[in-house]
């Protein structure tokens, strides 16, 4: 009886405060191995993890030489968790910096012409089976990667985004930056995702527009150069084989009206989930971006 008295007890004692205190820790937690989950940073935490039981094992066996050990290793653990999770934590402050976004007044909106004519542009690339990666820009911006091609600053039209991609010209290798309704630049270089969950039977010119979609907000249509498939990568995620009016449609749900939009979340998410089952990437929310995208053959 005694002991159900102290647990009684214990429990009297836990204030709303410790509750609060206990839930934040634990949404911290989640969001870590949320952020670090279908990444090379998965495997260093685990052997963190194991670290650290091993010194509470040294600890409790008394083995003197052994705690002191790590225990100057959990000294500098603090430097050593910056540096091997530098990527994923620049990618969470700026997922955490892009969140500031919703109370940003200046949308951008593109008209349903531009839309139109990035859509034409790929289905003619698609039948054609001419490789095409296109990357609009939303609300992060691209400027660096914009540097590293040739700037345009043109006109959006479908004759002009399939004559850049077309093989031998200059600037077919690299990717196109859409910014607001101009194409801002060409032949540009964008970073690979270093995940480990891509399908292998995709090439670089996929693992580089996941990799620019897990750096930033932008949307990246991709056309295949083997199979004239086209693909919507966003978020770390890619969805595959859109015919030209799933794509337009999809385009048009993302960049068009986005204010009328809002709220209306999972009505959104359900619609994805009917009409683009097939997604070749996991479900992780943030993966490593490294290396760069250099210009391809295919």
């Amino acid at each position: 009886m005694s002991f159900l008295e102290n647990i009684i007890t214990s429990l009297m004692l836990i204030r709303v405060t410790d509750i609060i205190d206990i839930a934040i820790i634990a949404f911290v937690i989640y969001k870590l191995f949320s952020l670090l989950r279908n990444t090379r940073a998965e495997q260093v935490l685990k052997g963190l993890i194991f670290v650290l039981i091993f010194a509470s094992v040294a600890d409790i066996l008394n083995l003197n030489t052994v705690s002191w050990v790590m225990n100057q290793f959990l000294t500098v653990s603090l430097v050593f968790i910056i540096v091997v999770f530098q990527p994923e934590l620049r990618s969470a402050l700026e997922r955490l910096g892009r969140g500031r976004s919703i109370f940003s007044s200046d949308k951008i909106k593109r008209d349903e012409r531009s839309v139109d004519e990035i859509v034409s542009a790929m289905s003619s690339l698609s039948r054609q089976k001419i490789g095409a990666l296109v990357v609009i820009e939303r609300e992060v911006g691209l400027s660096d990667i914009i540097e590293s091609g040739t700037k345009l600053d043109s006109d959006i039209s479908s004759e002009l985004l399939i004559n850049i991609f077309i093989p031998n010209t200059p600037l077919h290798d690299g990717a196109v930056i859409i910014r607001k309704n101009t194409i801002a630049a060409a032949a540009c270089y964008l970073p690979l995702s270093s995940s480990n969950t891509i399908a292998k039977e995709l090439g670089t010119r996929h693992r580089a527009a996941i990799g620019i979609s897990e750096k930033s907000d932008s949307l990246v249509v991709i056309v295949s150069e083997e199979t004239g498939n086209i693909s919507v990568a966003e978020n770390g995620k890619i969805n595959r084989y859109f015919d030209e009016e799933s794509l337009r449609i999809r385009l048009k749900n993302d960049l068009v009206n986005i204010d009328e939009k809002k709220g209306n979340k999972d009505e959104k998410e359900k619609w994805y989930r009917v009409n683009y089952p097939i997604s070749s990437f996991g479900n992780s929310d943030v993966g490593l971006c490294c290396d760069i995208y250099q210009p391809f053959s295919k």
